[in-house]
């Protein structure tokens, strides 16, 4: 038996999770006493993967998989997961993996568990603890299957480093029965992605204007941070779509989240909800959001965030 991780990399770099996944599935494979492989699509040099624990590389190397197809990776998955006799897979909670899974699920008849937050609690029956209610509250699952599948929340678990020898192995390519064809990718460059970005900086309405979002960039620029937006700022096209963050939107599990000028609707809190740390910026001392925050600041957001700023620097540089 062993564990098996889905890997996920962008332009031939992994991706954040993918070491998250690594740690964590060396975490259970260790308690199983078992292997952990992964398995990685067009990546020229997986070899970190060592550092955090990853015995074995399945490295699958074809330009028509140079794009995520759930159809076609699954399929590989699939057959590395049969071959290799796994018990368990972890993906991340990413949207790929999110199409994966029920692709994996079917074809291997396994359990799925997502929105997993913590190491199984016992592994006879496969016990997990999950998030639910939109991250309102947590909920216990059991899975019986012979394999099982589980969805490890982002920045639930972390990546923590331990070196393992390791083989990589290139992979048999499939013939692709799939007819999804992609014929052009638009991807935003030199930004944070919300998705791997460990603090986000978030503006709602309380900006007043699209002109005034540099306020958000500036201290994005210096915190290295990602931006994001309440669902009125996309809406009234301040800002895409794709910064809409909450429980219509993107869900957001950051290690930062600080938002400025978001009143704090529902829907916006149960998005956010799996942060870390919540930090909260309004003119509004009645503002929803200030319940839900850990730190909240009380004030004008044209004032505050500058000064925010200029500290922030001057800590930086010291």
């Amino acid at each position: 038996m062993a564990v098996l991780i889905y890997a996920e990399s962008e332009n031939n770099l992994l991706k954040k999770s993918a070491f998250e996944l690594a740690s964590y599935g060396r975490a259970v494979a260790d308690k199983k006493e078992c292997d952990l492989i992964a398995v990685v699509f067009n990546l020229s040099d997986p070899s970190s993967l060592s550092e955090y624990g990853v015995n074995k590389v399945i490295s699958y190397e074809d330009p028509t998989l140079s794009a995520f197809k759930a159809h076609e990776y699954g399929v590989h998955l699939v057959s590395t997961a049969k071959e290799i006799n796994v018990d368990l897979v972890v993906l991340s909670s990413s949207a790929d993996a999110k199409y994966l899974a029920p692709i994996l699920s079917v074809a291997l008849m396994a359990g799925y568990a997502s929105n997993v937050v913590a190491l199984p609690e016992s592994y006879a029956p496969l016990t997990v603890k999950r998030t639910c209610y939109s991250n309102k509250a947590f909920n216990t699952t059991i899975l019986k299957n012979e394999i099982n599948i589980i969805g490890l929340s982002n920045n639930a678990f972390g990546a923590h480093k331990k070196s393992t020898p390791l083989s990589v192995k290139s992979g048999e390519i499939s013939p692709s029965s799939g007819s999804l064809q992609i014929e052009k990718v638009e991807k935003v460059t030199g930004k944070v992605t919300i998705a791997d970005a460990d603090i986000v900086i978030s503006g709602g309405r309380g900006l007043k204007g699209p002109e005034n979002w540099h306020l958000i960039e500036d201290l994005a620029d210096v915190l290295g941070a990602a931006t994001a937006c309440s669902k009125p700022v996309s809406d009234m096209g301040w800002r895409p779509h794709s910064e809409h963050v909450g429980q219509t939107g993107k869900p957001v599990a950051t290690n930062l989240y600080i938002a400025v000028g978001v009143s704090g609707a529902i829907q916006h809190l149960a998005g956010i909800n799996a942060s870390k740390v919540k930090v909260v910026i309004n003119n509004d001392p009645e503002a929803p959001f200030f319940k839900a925050a850990d730190y909240g600041v009380v004030g004008d957001a044209f004032e505050v965030v500058p000064a925010l700023i200029e500290k922030l620097k001057k800590f930086q540089n010291s």
